[in-house]
């Protein structure tokens, strides 16, 4: 600088973005790849991830890969796409998901998003007024308080109840709401937690919204990926109790989150969303961000109609193979516990028992020093709001599953006090 003075910049970046980051799984993941040993000739193993499309046994179907072709070939897809969706499209999502439902939604209750997160982004930037709050699970999918802590959305926790199935403790949500709640946020099956809600504790989670004049967020992203007692039932179905907006994708239940292809859906045969400005507000947020590419749009309706039923059940055998696997195996570990077998989408969460174990201070120790030193690679508890649990993924071909699971009993066994466990 000119006379050896100082320059002085007018802009900052923006530290809750930073924080946001930090706090989502994608960055727990990353800081856990950092410290995986590059010396060790064994394959990673990604028990962490949320994406089995990498493996031969979770290839999606054909038929998607032809419909994505087709609709290329057409050439009618080369153009920008309506921001709330082509409309074959939002129409033929609609049919799918009122095959579950007991009314009919139309094209004009669907809005497509960049996968699921968007669909996130979208609601939770509609409802963030200054002074709201939103209730949140815990444990949950961290991306909803990173997303709220970007819109400036205060975020209150309620607990899920491990020794109930992971069911939400309703009591506590009707202590956390006050004049300021704008709604609480379900997730169904469940993540991280393989949690399936009966119809009978979905209608009273329903009936708790409308005590509290609060909505309902559904993230059914995981919606059929279910091998338990429990149906996969859509919250939607209380739509007439309250008010229920909808959150999916084709990512999971397709194996195919790349193609980033999601939607956002009112449930509110009712009219309320309407009646409140959450429908128009929903449309202006889409008309300032971008959309799915348009020619996945197009692919939509071939892939939603003529997706044989043999290939989602291919996938839900193999995932409760390993569910079943993953449970039987946690019992041979005494440092871990899991107090639900996992009933559905590719999680369950397990409980580490530190008294056990020597030089270990937390789950996130736990997380990297296992990466170190056994190239396995599962996400600390602490990122979904549970201290001391693990989430491990067990959508994963099985042989690889097992080769994860015994170099954890080996590094718990390393780690154990005395070395007796």
């Amino acid at each position: 600088m000119e006379n050896g003075t100082k320059q002085i910049w007018g802009f900052r970046g923006n530290e809750e973005l930073k924080i946001a980051s930090e706090i989502t799984v994608r960055g727990f993941l990353n800081s856990l790849m950092f410290h995986v040993n590059k010396d060790d000739d064994r394959p990673t193993v990604p028990l962490g991830h949320g994406d089995p499309s990498a493996f031969p046994s979770f290839r999606t179907t054909g038929i998607a890969e032809d419909a994505i072709v087709d609709a290329l070939r057409t050439a009618n897809y080369n153009c920008y796409a309506p921001t709330v969706g082509v409309l074959p499209a939002r129409r033929s999502i609609a049919d799918y998901l009122s095959r579950d439902l007991p009314y009919k939604l139309s094209a004009d209750d669907v809005y497509l998003t960049i996968g699921c997160t968007q669909a996130i982004e979208v609601i939770l930037t509609v409802l963030a007024r200054p002074g709201a709050n939103i209730l949140l699970p815990r444990p949950g999918f961290p991306y909803y308080e990173a997303r709220a802590a970007c819109s400036r959305l205060e975020v209150r926790h309620f607990d899920l109840l491990p020794e109930k199935g992971w069911e939400v403790n309703l009591e506590a949500v009707e202590a956390l709401a006050d004049q300021n709640t704008v709604a609480m946020v379900i997730i169904n099956p469940g993540n991280p937690c393989g949690n399936v809600y009966s119809h009978q504790h979905l209608e009273k989670i329903a009936e708790t919204a409308r005590k509290l004049g609060i909505l309902v967020i559904t993230d059914e992203v995981y919606n059929h990926l279910t091998f338990g007692s429990n149906p996969f039932v859509p919250l939607g179905t209380f739509g007439s109790i309250a008010p229920v907006i909808t959150l999916g994708s084709i990512s999971k239940r397709w194996i195919v989150p790349g193609w980033r292809c999601g939607w956002l859906v009112t449930n509110d045969p009712n009219g309320i969303l309407r009646k409140t400005g959450i429908v128009d507000s929903i449309k202006g947020c889409l008309d300032v961000s971008s959309d799915p590419a348009t020619f996945i749009q197009g692919a939509i309706p071939q892939i939603l109609e003529n997706t044989k039923e043999d290939f989602f059940s291919k996938i839900i055998y193999i995932i409760r193979e390993a569910a079943n696997l993953c449970y039987e195996r946690i019992k041979e570990i005494p440092c871990i516990t899991c107090p639900y077998k996992p009933e559905g989408s590719m999680y369950t969460m397990v409980k580490l028992n530190l008294c056990l174990l020597e030089d270990i201070g937390d789950d996130m120790e736990f997380c990297l020093k296992l990466a170190k030193e056994e190239s396995v690679i599962v996400l600390p508890g602490m990122a979904m709001g549970m201290k001391n649990w693990l989430r491990i993924t067990i959508a994963i071909e099985l042989s690889i599953l097992e080769d994860g699971l015994a170099r954890i009993k080996a590094f718990c066994q390393r780690h154990a006090k005395n070395n007796k466990i």
